[in-house]
């Protein structure tokens, strides 16, 4: 028998094993947060197993906690979670953001004192990276970090900044020099957000809920060894940082198999509109989402194909330019779908004429509308790869 293989029989027996019923499908993840405490008993228990695993972060190094997985090791635990349907044991941007960054860029200090926690899930981390007049134009952002010896001293504002009220730290892009031009003068620095120079306010949206916050800087600390890269080259970090979530986009982040996010869209549609011989009764929504399918298994496949490009030692193509882009138009897609197929049963927002799943989706899909703005909008993502990558002119 191959390595590989043994590898999987032993991966599969393992799962079968340890993953509880409960793990299987879809449910909680915990994103790390001490803020947000676990209830559910079998998502705790496969956290805690999957930690001692090293398999919450398991291609990272195994001095930090991480499984020391090689690439095609890695992919046969996506694929075994995903035959049993596991769910991610832990996710956020602690596993596919800024735990990728330290690993690569961050010093031993850094990596000793803040990958461990990451991989444990003690810890939930946040982006401070957009401003109120900086947004495409991120280099312009004004929030200042003046020296004051040992640490930073933080004044101004962020906002967009997804799950602030629920993070412990956060990575953040600062001005240290507003002395040279935009691009020279940033650094890149993490802080606590449990400190009294720091304040969150949740932006409530049309979906009713709250994932995006404004954070407001008076005076907050950084530490001078939280400072990641040198000091005004922050932009380098901010960037390469940017390549981990471009790549992570809509995969598997951290490691771990996403469990099926329910029945297909052919099924509902069958439910909805009705079906004729097998086959769904509409033949232009069918067409639609045949369309959608072959759509988002190409995708699919695109990502695997530029993971293992990486794996190989190779430099992130220009595949990954599309990753943000294309991922949350299939996205936007797909909740469309959902809602046009059910009719009057897909405008639900409350009430016992509609199913929690129901209402779920309608505000799913209205919550799927700010995708393509946030992290780069989609006109930015096209400006992007029509200059970097088709070489165009302006």
């Amino acid at each position: 028998m191959s390595a590989t293989l043994e590898f999987r029989a032993e991966t599969r027996a393992w799962l079968e094993e340890n993953c509880p019923a409960g793990a299987r499908g879809p449910g909680p993840i915990h994103s790390g947060s001490t803020k947000i405490p676990l209830t559910d008993r079998d998502t705790i228990l496969w956290k805690e197993r999957m930690v001692e695993k090293g398999w919450t972060a398991p291609t990272w190094p195994a001095e930090y906690g991480g499984g020391g997985l090689s690439h095609e090791e890695y992919m046969v635990l996506i694929s075994e979670m995903r035959a049993i349907r596991a769910r991610s044991p832990l996710g956020g941007m602690g596993l596919s953001l800024i735990g990728p960054t330290l690993i690569e860029l961050g010093t031993e200090d850094q990596k000793a004192r803040h990958i461990p926690r990451i991989v444990r899930g003690e810890v939930a981390w946040c982006q401070g990276y957009s401003e109120p007049s900086s947004g495409s134009d991120l280099a312009s952002l004004r929030t200042r970090a003046e020296d004051a010896g040992d640490h930073f001293v933080i004044n101004g504002q962020k906002i967009w900044t997804s799950g602030a009220q629920y993070a412990d730290w956060m990575f953040a892009l600062v001005r240290t020099d507003p002395d040279v031009p935009k691009h020279v003068g940033i650094s890149f620095v993490l802080l606590t957000m449990d400190q009294p120079g720091v304040t969150v306010k949740p932006i409530r949206l049309i979906s009713g809920e709250s994932p995006f916050c404004e954070t407001f800087f008076d005076n907050a600390i950084a530490q001078k060894a939280d400072l990641v890269g040198e000091l005004n080259q922050g932009w380098t970090v901010g960037k390469r940082l940017l390549q981990f979530e471009r790549g992570s986009m809509a995969t598997l982040v951290g490691g771990a198999a996403a469990a099926d996010a329910g029945p297909s869209l052919a099924g509902d549609a069958k439910k909805y509109s009705g079906e004729e011989n097998g086959r769904i009764a509409d033949a232009s929504l069918r067409q639609r989402i045949a369309t959608h399918e072959i759509n988002d298994r190409a995708f699919r496949l695109t990502q695997r194909r530029t993971a293992q490009e990486a794996a190989d030692g190779k430099t992130p193509g220009p595949a990954t330019s599309i990753f943000k882009m294309y991922g949350t138009e299939l996205e936007q897609s797909r909740a469309q779908l959902l809602v046009e197929m059910r009719g009057s049963l897909g405008v639900g927002w409350s009430g016992d004429g509609f199913s929690p799943r129901e209402i779920g989706e309608t505000r799913g899909f209205l919550a799927g509308r700010a995708a393509s703005i946030y992290s780069g909008s989609n006109e930015i993502q096209r400006n992007i790869i029509a200059k970097r990558v088709l070489g165009l002119p302006d």
